[in-house]
């Protein structure tokens, strides 16, 4: 039995793991994508220390340090966690894990329009990640959708390979930080239509190839264009946690104490899966180390 199980195996994962080891307790991480969804990230900036590094070498780098602690790594989903007597059982579909305590990192999946065609053309013109797609699109006309800061790195980011971007916001200004929004402002291949939702995605057999918008654009409902990339915001992964009994917000967040804790005795939760309002990197990285903490002083405790 492993003193610590680790659902999630990105930044608040893996410096969850890595505290754990340093603390000496046995820990085991359970991820889909190691480094999680940090790796689609093109550029970290505002890493402390590190001026300029991308999501994957940087996610690399955090690995690499928490295996040089007793951490192991799998690659596997989990289907369920069952809470036994002593600690908990986490089944994966090949296999099955006993913990002792339990820090839940499931972080977050791509939020979805619901429109008519974003289902039917998903990877074939509707995608959610331009570090992963965006090259499939060299000179090509490009939508993104979304106003938040997020939304305007990704439509820089497509900068390097489509002629044209526009940013399809369904509020008066889009959010960006103002170094992004400037950027924006400044790139000739970006153009930005306010106040405006994209209704319906239509293709053929091809891919995409127009949009219907609610309200006329140059003159015209539809515009045509060879993909959508969509960053409305993040949905929390927070299923495994809601049948164990954890409480969640409104948002389906994990609501935790400045501890990390859940209020299941030792369950803890870290990273964009919480209800820490600022969703970034560094945050999650802090919330790991809190988790890791507790379940230590947890465990002490019950010797």
């Amino acid at each position: 039995m492993y003193d610590v199980g680790i659902i999630g195996g990105g930044v608040a994962g893996l410096s969850a793991g890595m505290y754990a080891g340093r603390m000496k307790l046995s820990a085991v991480i359970l991820t889909e994508l190691r480094g999680g969804t940090i790796t689609t990230t093109n550029e970290i900036r505002n890493w402390p220390g590190i001026s300029d590094i991308d999501g994957v070498g940087f996610a690399k780098k955090l690995e690499e340090h928490a295996k040089e602690y007793d951490v192991e790594i799998k690659d596997t989903s989990v289907s369920e966690i069952k809470k036994k007597d002593e600690g908990f059982e986490i089944i994966t579909p090949s296999s099955s894990y006993e913990a002792k305590t339990l820090i839940i990192a499931t972080g977050t999946d791509y939020r979805k329009l619901g429109i008519p065609g974003e289902k039917e053309y998903a990877n074939r013109g509707v995608h959610y990640c331009a570090l992963c797609d965006g090259a499939f699109y060299k000179d090509k006309t490009i939508a993104v959708v979304g106003g938040s800061d997020s939304a305007a790195k990704e439509a820089l980011l497509l900068t390097q390979w489509a002629k044209k971007i526009y940013i399809i916001y369904r509020k008066e200004k889009i959010r960006a930080e103002p170094v992004n929004l400037e950027k924006v402002e400044k790139n000739d291949k970006i153009e930005v239509i306010n106040n405006t939702n994209i209704t319906e995605i239509k293709g053929t057999d091809e891919g995409v190839n127009k949009v219907v918008l609610d309200k006329e654009y140059n003159g015209s409902s539809e515009l045509e264009l060879d993909a959508v990339f969509v960053e409305i915001g993040r949905v929390p992964k927070s299923e495994i946690a809601k049948n164990l009994g954890v409480e969640l917000n409104d948002k389906g967040e994990i609501k935790t104490d400045k501890g990390a804790k859940t209020n299941i005795e030792g369950i803890y939760a870290a990273g964009d899966v919480t209800d820490a309002e600022f969703k970034q990197a560094i945050i999650s990285s802090a919330e790991g180390v809190l988790a890791a903490y507790s379940a230590y002083e947890y465990l002490e405790k019950k010797k």
